[in-house]
């Protein structure tokens, strides 16, 4: 079930706004460039930022994402874009060049979904197509910074960020929301923090070939970009 922060209408409405700018999605651009793709499947495009980037640049995109909510406001952005409420295990036949998780979608699978997760996006890739993800570096410790309860105030509407607890490979936290008339919805969330290795492996198992493995250029030092291949 996707977390209240993307689910709860109230909650989807404030996330473009919260997230800031997304310096990370010339990056991906770049790379769907770099491969030739011309057709794109968005695996937990949410909002749809990244899926509008990709049509504007004239590809053929697919979005998906199991938060209904979410996904009404990336249908509101762009009628270009195929927008699917589902996520990569109920996908309709697909043909696509390239598949694309980013930002932290990778890390919300917290167990088996995650391989399911990847046979998924298999099937709905061309022969020789590639997925192209992000997963934070359990070795960086991310969540360490995490531990200090933040404030941030957008249009009137306060956040309050907290670490709930870190039980490696498992981090949880809580992002908590006050609205001007003084209600407050909270959102919880649990992200797994996975060794290169471990994601290699699970990629191998599920039938690609790992490609490279950059630095995340928004974020250097702290995650690892993997560019898989489908071989098999």
């Amino acid at each position: 079930m996707p977390d209240a922060l993307f689910a709860d209408p109230r909650l989807a409405r404030l996330y473009d706004a919260f997230d800031g700018p997304r310096d990370d999605l010339d990056h991906y651009l770049a790379i769907a460039a770099e491969l030739g793709a011309a057709s794109v499947l968005d695996v937990g495009c949410g909002t749809g930022c990244f899926a509008t980037v990709l049509a504007g640049a004239g590809l053929a995109v697919v979005g998906v994402d199991p938060a209904l909510a979410s996904l009404d406001l990336a249908r509101a952005k762009d009628s270009r874009v195929r927008w699917i409420h589902g996520d990569a295990t109920t996908l309709p036949p697909l043909q696509v060049d390239l598949a694309t998780m980013t930002a932290n979608v990778a890390q919300v699978f917290l167990g088996d979904d995650w391989e399911a997760t990847l046979r998924g996006v298999h099937g709905a890739l061309g022969p020789g197509g590639h997925l192209v993800f992000e997963s934070r570096r359990p070795e960086a410790k991310a969540w360490e910074g995490w531990a200090t309860t933040t404030h941030r105030v957008v249009d009137g509407v306060e956040e309050r960020r907290e670490l709930l607890g870190a039980d490696l490979p498992f981090v949880s936290f809580r992002h908590t929301y006050r609205f001007p008339d003084g209600t407050e919805v909270a959102s919880d969330s649990t992200l797994r923090f996975r060794s290169r290795a471990e994601i290699e492996e699970s990629l191998v198992a599920c039938g690609f070939e790992v490609v490279d493995v950059r630095d995340a250029p928004d974020r250097p030092g702290l995650e690892n970009v993997f560019v898989a291949r489908k071989v098999s």
